[in-house]
């Protein structure tokens, strides 16, 4: 929008203190050339078109019927935050999470740093065949020395080097050509330091004529699974893999019927899954239950079976709850003149960073088109955040600039530099605030 309209200002409200989303707080640790997107949002915030206010909750601090009445166009692009449930029996026993409040707890997320998952089992199982699952693994497995030198938070890490997880399953309701996750990501879990691959030869056999035709990605992913599953390692790599301290293995074809208790009824000791056949091919290949079930033992259970949007209050903001989006074309939210949405939110939680710019470029492409057609009527003047300032001062709530921000990077900064980290999160948010001397 600043880019291609030089009268444009935009202000972004954020509910923390600190900027990012899911770039700060989603991304892994160990992925930092990922994160380096904060460069550019940070040249974007210090424009002098560009305002930033954290420490402000749309829907709480401000309505979004306000936020209307002050701004030309308001663009809701507030993610998915909400994890999908299992919905099955055992789902809230102690040593079951979700991978959402697990990443959150390692990457520094305020209202997950008090998790403490307990790692001191053996065996893990995370349900789902995604990047996420895939993430989680390889934090469970990595060598501490490899976490150290990472931004992950200081309380997990000393989990993590206490943990006595050994062994992570990763199970998914269909077979090899439905996962999730991208190659890099596969790769990166084969060759992780002390830990190897048990992939079972037989989920493999017959799989190369399925994928000639299929398109390339999806081909090299299963080319790889299938070479680390049926090929025999060369001596070294044998020896390395056999004194590997740590293994991890993809599970197919099982679907989660129920949390298994311990005797005493309050944690999990391991879940039943119902045996799957598929109907159909390819993506769209349905996961059916064949009536035979199996017990897996695992005193850790991680869920890792997609994100969902939560509503941000209807009427004002349609919202459609089965998808979990909300009802728009091409970013122009449903009914709504000046309202859009861009994002998770808009399309659903799928894609990695690169999709959800893209995805963004297009809602700025309908703003501006509507700028032009005069769909967004711009003769009358709006107040922009100094009407939105006195509702906020109304209601006890002060905003954190970009300015603000930066003094809690310097801090962050200087506390990793002292433990020779890139960073050392605050993650308590009155702490960030009293920094700031808010």
């Amino acid at each position: 929008l600043l880019q291609h309209h030089g009268g444009a200002q935009v202000d972004i409200y954020e509910k923390l203190p600190v900027p990012f989303g899911l770039v700060r707080f989603g991304v892994a640790p160990d992925h930092p050339e990922v994160k380096n997107v904060i460069n550019a949002f940070t040249q974007t915030a210090r424009s002098e078109r560009c305002a930033y206010y954290g420490n402000v909750t749309v829907g709480r601090d401000v309505m979004v019927a306000e936020l209307r009445q002050a701004y030309h166009a308001v663009v809701l692009s507030y993610g998915a935050e909400d994890n999908r449930v299992l919905g099955i029996p055992g789902e809230n026993l102690s040593g079951v999470y979700s991978a959402r409040a697990f990443v959150g707890w390692y990457n520094g997320l305020p209202e997950n740093r008090d998790l403490n998952p307990d790692l001191s089992c053996e065996t893990a199982l995370i349900l789902g065949h995604g990047n996420v699952a895939l993430d989680v693994a390889r934090i469970l497995l990595s060598p501490p020395c490899l976490l150290r030198k990472t931004d992950i938070t200081d309380c997990s890490l000393a989990a993590l080097a206490c943990s006595k997880v050994k062994r992570v399953w990763l199970v998914g309701r269909r077979g090899p050509l439905q996962v999730a996750f991208t190659i890099k990501e596969l790769r990166e879990m084969i060759n992780l330091p002390g830990a190897r691959p048990v992939l079972n030869p037989d989920d493999f056999t017959g799989l190369e004529d399925a994928v000639k035709d299929a398109p390339r990605p999806r081909k090299r992913l299963t080319e790889l699974m299938i070479k680390t599953a049926l090929e025999k390692p060369g001596e070294k790599t044998a020896a390395v893999q056999a004194a590997a301290p740590r293994e991890w293995r993809l599970k197919f074809q099982r679907s989660p019927q129920e949390v298994l208790p311990t005797a005493d009824g309050r944690r999990a000791r391991g879940i039943r899954m119902a045996l799957t056949c598929l109907e159909g091919s390819g993506d769209s290949a349905k996961a059916i239950p064949t009536g035979e079930v199996e017990e897996l033992e695992c005193g850790l259970v991680l869920s890792s079976i997609g994100y969902r949007s939560p509503p941000l209050g209807p009427p004002v903001v349609p919202f459609d709850t089965q998808r979990g989006v909300i009802p728009n074309s091409s970013g122009r939210v449903e009914g709504v003149p000046g309202l859009y949405c861009s994002g998770w939110v808009k399309r659903g939680p799928t894609g990695v960073i690169i999709t959800t710019m893209n995805d963004s470029f297009d809602t700025a492409q309908s703003v501006l088109e509507d700028l032009q057609v005069g769909v967004l009527d711009v003769s009358a003047s709006r107040e922009g955040f100094g009407a939105v300032e006195s509702i906020l001062r109304s209601r006890g709530v002060r905003p954190v600039s970009f300015s603000d921000w930066e003094k809690i990077d310097a801090a962050e900064v200087a506390r990793g530099k002292a433990a020779g980290k890139p960073r050392e999160k605050i993650v308590d948010p009155q702490e960030m605030l009293r920094l700031i001397g808010h």
